[in-house]
């Protein structure tokens, strides 16, 4: 039995149904996409108006920030493996590795693939993780890594069956991810909904993230904001001094985008 079991949702019912155990949220409109070379370069660079290697630097930093994060929420990289859902071009992959894990990551466009295996040595399969069984790879990572990927996956109980199974107890998961505890959502849903990726199954929140994980054997040990978006903020909040707008939202995690990190609980 699946542990998602979704009604229509009682303000949006044309856009959403949702989890009556979680919370999350399933975008009735979304469809499909291939995710080959094109996607990729052609959707970056439509949302940061640059080439996803043009901007190297800014993803390198990223991921340093990212790595010492886990750090400080209990990960230890020496030796530890670490694998990556989506990895592209292999930059954070890359950064881990020279930080001390045993790296592996999964990519669909070829062409990052290749970029991954030839220019910086690294294990990447082309697989969906979708094609990869529940136990074939069962407690194997000590960190499971995927930034805005899981809610492209339209098999919802198929991911998060792998993303607990391929965990060791112990082990961290971290993800980046849209959120609808954000102001868009919450203050703006006209714009939320016009704006909407069409290839995104399921939203998201902090508070649904929370229930969901607790009930697969994990406690969330980190979460914040990854942007600041005040001025798409049609609450009294949006009018806060920028200072006192961020701490409310370091303090909720309230954010259009989240990152989250998560212990596996052992049993």
């Amino acid at each position: 039995m699946s542990l998602f079991q979704f009604r229509p949702h009682q303000k949006y019912p044309e856009f959403y149904e949702e989890c009556h155990h979680t919370g999350v949220l399933r975008y009735l409109p979304a469809k499909v996409r291939e995710y080959g070379d094109s996607y990729f370069m052609e959707e970056y660079k439509a949302q940061y108006k640059k080439s996803y290697y043009e901007d190297e630097l800014n993803l390198r930093s990223m991921a340093k920030r990212r790595l010492s994060v886990l750090e400080r929420v209990g990960a230890n990289p020496k030796g530890a493996s670490l694998l990556e859902i989506g990895s592209a071009a292999g930059f954070f992959l890359d950064e881990a590795q020279r930080a001390g894990y045993l790296t592996r990551g999964l990519e669909l466009s070829p062409k990052e693939v290749e970029y991954a295996k030839s220019k910086l040595s690294l294990d990447v399969d082309q697989k969906s993780v979708l094609a990869i069984g529940t136990q074939e790879w069962k407690e194997t990572f000590d960190v499971l890594a995927a930034f805005f990927v899981v809610e492209h996956i339209e098999e919802i109980d198929g991911v998060w069956e792998r993303l607990t199974s391929w965990l060791k107890p112990g082990g961290f998961l971290y993800l980046a991810l849209p959120s609808s505890f954000g102001p868009s959502f919450q203050t703006n849903p006209s714009v939320w909904f016009a704006t909407h990726p069409s290839d995104h199954f399921f939203d998201y929140s902090v508070h649904s993230l929370k229930k969901l994980l607790s009930i697969l054997g994990f406690e969330v040990n980190y979460v914040r904001p990854m942007s600041y978006h005040s001025y798409r903020d049609l609450s009294p909040r949006g009018k806060l001094p920028e200072w006192l707008y961020r701490l409310y939202a370091n303090s909720f995690a309230y954010g259009d985008t989240i990152e989250l990190i998560a212990k596996k609980l052992k049993h």
